[in-house]
């Protein structure tokens, strides 16, 4: 595979792997903000990143439709309606060199900072399906494919959602060409990728290029081997994650951190606890947006130490409350245990 022609990365980045290249942001950057900046937002590859005109790129979509369609992204922004959606865009492997500490995992070893929180926009996807003319049969699947970009495992990278998802009235999953009010990079699948708020992000196709309604989920690797241990609803745990840690007085210790919710509900709260559990303390929810962004909070507590480490833990609207210790599993996805930081 061909890595030189690829655009310039963001120098605000660790990089866990070069190539391809994936990269992560420091976590205590990234709670600074509710928006995450464009420099910012982790970079998850299985190849080659490549440039497009928005001008010439066509999405097709096909398959169990009534008519085929082949648009250009100025033909699909003059044809539908531009809609927004706030979410958080969250890599399985998140928190993975955690999990590894228990027990050696296979993947990118990432650490807490592969997830942004973003203003997306697009077309809605059940728009583009209401156009061609599909039928709401819950055991249908939307296949998203790109045969634009080469990648390590499969011909193409692939994934797919049950049409029953595509079509929900009140969750947009959008066909992206905006990140933050403005054009989405190459970086992150420009011209066009899939937005599928509360899912995780293998299944938001970048470079998106191909649209098939079908019988059967996607063939593709990435959809029928990789991710496999999560939910059939792709869902990630309730979890929640320390950013910075640091004495704001003699007496006093400034936590801040962000959490996400699983599938039971928004985060209702984060706990933070400086003797491992015995005692926890509530700390203040600064931002959240929706059901599908993230939380960002923040708590000051007394400590008369100079020195220790600090937990935390989520609990969403139906009373959950984020485990002691993450689930282990040799793929390394989906660790949600206590975070921990020493200050």
């Amino acid at each position: 595979m061909d890595y030189t022609t690829e655009p310039p990365h963001s120098d605000k980045l660790f990089v866990q792997a070069p190539q391809p290249f994936n990269a992560e942001p420091p976590v205590a950057s990234l709670v600074e903000f509710a928006y995450t900046p464009h420099e910012l937002v982790y970079c998850r590859n299985h190849g080659p990143v490549r440039e497009f005109e928005e001008a010439e790129y066509m999405l097709s979509v096909n398959g169990a439709v009534d008519q085929v369609i082949s648009m250009s992204i100025p033909q699909l922004k003059s044809t539908f309606t531009k809609a927004r959606v706030v979410a958080a865009l969250q890599c399985a492997g998140n928190r993975r060199n955690e999990m590894g500490a228990i027990k050696p995992v296979h993947g990118v070893g990432w650490n807490s900072g592969v997830i942004a929180n973003c203003v997306w926009g697009g077309i809605r996807l059940r728009d583009v399906l209401s156009y061609v003319g599909v039928h709401t049969d819950d055991l249908l699947h939307v296949c998203f494919a790109s045969f634009a970009t080469l990648c390590q495992d499969d011909e193409y990278y692939g994934a797919s959602i049950p049409i029953s998802r595509a079509m929900k009235l009140e969750d947009d999953v959008l066909l992206a060409y905006e990140m933050n009010d403005e054009p989405l990079s190459a970086e992150h699948g420009g011209p066009m990728r899939v937005v599928v708020p509360g899912y995780l992000g293998a299944r938001w196709v970048k470079w998106l290029d191909t649209i098939i309604v079908s019988s059967e989920e996607s063939p593709n690797y990435y959809q029928q081997r990789d991710y496999k241990i999560l939910p059939p609803e792709t869902a990630l745990p309730l979890n929640s994650v320390i950013g910075s840690a640091f004495k704001s007085s003699p007496s006093k210790l400034r936590v801040k951190g962000y959490a996400t919710p699983g599938d039971c509900g928004n985060v209702a709260a984060v706990e933070i606890s400086t003797d491992n559990g015995a005692t926890w303390h509530s700390s203040k929810i600064t931002y959240q947006e929706g059901k599908y962004s993230w939380t960002l909070w923040e708590g000051e507590i007394p400590v008369m130490e100079s020195s220790g480490e600090i937990c935390s833990r989520a609990i969403d609207l139906a009373g959950n409350i984020q485990p002691k210790e993450g689930q282990w599993n040799i793929r390394g996805v989906a660790f949600n245990g206590w975070s921990w930081m020493k200050w």
